[in-house]
């Protein structure tokens, strides 16, 4: 991880917030910002700015250095003597899962449209020459029991060694909540796993991923809204986040 130079702002009513700052390979400037806590979420990259000027002018402002800091892609920052945990894949074990679909037809209807509409995002996700199928194998029984017209309980496993991909799209379906339409997803150990991916860090890591690297992925599948471009909205403004 590259150094980052980490300033602190005290504001009158005791509170604090943090800004930092690192200047990337290809001269673009990043900077991250928050309140005072070991995870800085606001993130920012713009070009045609010095680092120099800039934490002048957050100086200005009556931010004061703190220390050179190791700042992850999650936003964890690392002060200076602590030691990284060497990242370990949890003790998810296998993926349970189960759908049960009432005797609803609004809620087998608005079931068979969502399956419909991920069925015509996943060919873009996986390469040419390989078939969705090949990856796990209930996804054609799925897409046949959403557009039948009875009522339904199907369930089954996601192992490790069959990607992020099925769990993502059950995700998706669940996210949806569908009226008459009820969705879990279980790990080994009985925890029930939120429709929110910013909570399952455990499981992300499980399949050897993290929410930066599938972003484009989940925004496709619409559990993610799409992130705004901060460095367009900026470029002609001063960075005045703080």
């Amino acid at each position: 991880m590259a150094v980052w130079r980490l300033y602190r702002h005290h504001n009158s009513d005791g509170s604090s917030k943090d800004w930092a700052v690192q200047t990337n390979a290809d001269g673009s400037l990043t900077t991250r910002w928050g309140k005072t806590a070991t995870h800085l979420p606001g993130l920012s990259t713009r070009r045609g700015i010095r680092q120099f000027d800039i934490e002048r002018a957050k100086q200005a402002k009556g931010y004061v250095f703190v220390a050179e800091v190791e700042i992850d892609s999650d936003g964890q920052v690392f002060l200076p003597g602590h030691v990284m945990p060497e990242p370990q894949s949890p003790a998810v074990g296998t993926l349970y899962w189960h759908i049960e679909c009432q005797n609803n037809p609004e809620s087998r209807s608005a079931l068979a449209s969502e399956v419909r509409r991920l069925f015509t995002v996943m060919p873009s996700l996986f390469d040419k020459e390989t078939m969705p199928n090949q990856y796990w194998g209930d996804w054609l029984p799925l897409l046949d029991l959403s557009i039948s017209d009875q009522p339904f309980i199907q369930s089954g496993q996601i192992k490790q060694t069959e990607d992020a991909l099925p769990w993502l799209f059950l995700m998706a379906l669940k996210h949806k909540a569908i009226v008459g339409v009820d969705i879990g997803i279980a790990t080994e150990s009985g925890r029930e796993v939120s429709a929110d991916l910013k909570v399952e860090q455990d499981i992300l890591m499980f399949f050897g991923t993290n929410l930066d690297s599938i972003r484009a992925t989940t925004e496709r599948l619409g559990l993610l809204k799409p992130r705004l471009n901060l460095a367009l909205v900026l470029s002609d403004s001063d960075d005045c986040w703080f």
